[in-house]
């Protein structure tokens, strides 16, 4: 709309004419603003959801790459030693449980992520360390793989091959369990903690103290035997 108007007769100035579109409505930004609104809520939400789905996945990784396998196999005297292993996919671990034929449990954990084995020996009150080789690396391996097709492992005494390895305790290099990660600090959290070395033997002097025979389904089963060295 055009509107013009011609000011007083004693001022010069000529006639002034202004052009002014439609008065502004204040609901004309309206839109512009709830759509900036509706966007932003939305993804407020999408983020809320990816928060609790995350969590959620923290929550429940140990129901869904936990699976539990039996190996069985007679020893040399011809008794059936039963043990179990609780495979952790997720985390390249494993944990034996290993039965006596006293009917007694040892555990064992494989960590290959930190390369480390730990021995929780039935009837005894310390934990040992011992550094995971090459072998060792290879029979965790098998059962990882070998975990993801089958749950029942029954070997055979003819072609299961024995091996025996000597572990001394080395009484003086007592570690800090807080230091160690799970499962392991847990496990042993009510023991001291002690490094192992391996050798050929314990020598003439040194008796055994025990031993646990643990069992892969790769037809190879390890008697770990430990004596302590001297101070």
């Amino acid at each position: 709309m055009v509107r013009c108007w011609k000011r007083s007769e004693t001022h010069s100035e000529d006639a002034q004419c202004t052009d002014r579109g439609p008065a502004a409505s204040p609901w004309s930004h309206f839109p512009h603003k709830a759509f900036w609104v509706s966007l932003s809520a939305c993804l407020l939400l999408l983020i809320i959801v990816l928060g609790l789905l995350g969590h959620l996945r923290l929550l429940q990784p140990s129901s869904q790459s936990l699976q539990t396998v039996r190996i069985t196999v007679p020893n040399q005297a011809g008794v059936l030693i039963n043990q179990s292993a609780v495979v952790d996919q997720q985390n390249d671990m494993v944990t034996f449980s290993v039965t006596s034929p006293a009917n007694q449990t040892s555990t064992v954990v494989f960590d290959t992520k930190h390369g480390l084995i730990c021995y929780k020996p039935v009837n005894q009150d310390s934990c040992f360390l011992q550094e995971m080789e090459g072998s060792d690396y290879d029979n965790v391996h098998a059962l990882l793989q070998e975990s993801t097709h089958k749950n029942l492992f029954q070997l055979s005494e003819n072609e299961t091959q024995r091996q025996t390895e000597f572990l001394g305790v080395l009484a003086a290099s007592q570690v800090d369990v807080s230091t160690l990660e799970e499962p392991m600090q847990t496990l042993c959290q009510d023991r001291s903690v002690h490094w192992t070395k391996k050798a050929d033997g314990p020598g003439k002097q040194r008796l055994v103290y025990f031993c646990i025979d643990i069992c892969f389904p790769s037809n190879v089963c390890v008697s770990v035997c430990f004596y302590y060295l001297p101070e």
